[in-house]
């Protein structure tokens, strides 16, 4: 079986959420289409994210040794299990569904979070010689990442307004995820009727996206 690790970011429930809504939809779509993917699912919002403080850390992104871990508080300790545990959980995964709302031109905190956890010395990237490299080319893997935003953005104020989906694009590249497709759902504005009918429009894309990234 392959895995399936679709990792929500906004506090709202999934049916006043225009990107859990689409987000849901899409993976029903691809567990329908495809019966080798064995879903796992991650609320940032609902699951803790441990804080990077120093203590955890030997040197750059890698975790510390024996011997300093067992000087750890046990608070401390479960903290260091934890972030292990979500990079282990990250690299396992072969295609990967991000939906999150533009927060600031970017993306709500939670998921920069989860990021630097994730990004870890050993699991998703090996430093040597001050040079970092991408370990997550051992296997096919693909990302959706699917953004909803208020108003609807120009294709060419994209590069500029998109700069949390810029982001996400280039951290995934640079660890080794190959394929990337983005799923925008822009233009939900203030109203309801707003809102649905820029859920409407990025559902007519489900297909092609999905397709993309398991052609």
């Amino acid at each position: 079986m392959k895995k399936l690790l679709y990792i929500t970011v906004n506090s709202k429930p999934e049916k006043l959420s225009a990107s859990k809504t689409v987000g849901r939809i899409l993976v029903n779509k691809i567990l329908e289409k495809y019966s080798h993917f064995e879903l796992d699912e991650l609320d940032l919002y609902k699951c803790h994210i441990p804080r990077l403080e120093y203590q955890y850390f030997e040197k750059r992104n890698c975790m510390i040794n024996e011997g300093d871990f067992n000087k750890l508080s046990e608070k401390e300790k479960e903290e260091v299990h934890k972030m292990v545990k979500l990079a282990d959980q990250f690299k396992e995964a072969d295609l990967y569904v991000i939906t999150a709302p533009m927060w600031s031109l970017s993306f709500p905190s939670p998921l920069k979070e989860y990021i630097d956890c994730v990004v870890m010395e050993g699991k998703t990237i090996h430093i040597e010689n001050n040079q970092v490299e991408g370990l997550l080319t051992d296997k096919e893997r693909s990302m959706i990442y699917i953004q909803s935003s208020g108003g609807s953005i120009p294709w060419f104020l994209r590069i500029v307004m998109n700069k949390g989906l810029n982001y996400v694009h280039d951290i995934m590249k640079f660890i080794g995820i190959k394929r990337f497709e983005e799923l925008l759902v822009d233009g939900t504005g203030s109203t309801e009727k707003e809102r649905i009918d820029a859920i409407q429009k990025s559902l007519n894309k489900i297909d092609s996206v999905i397709d993309e990234v398991l052609r």
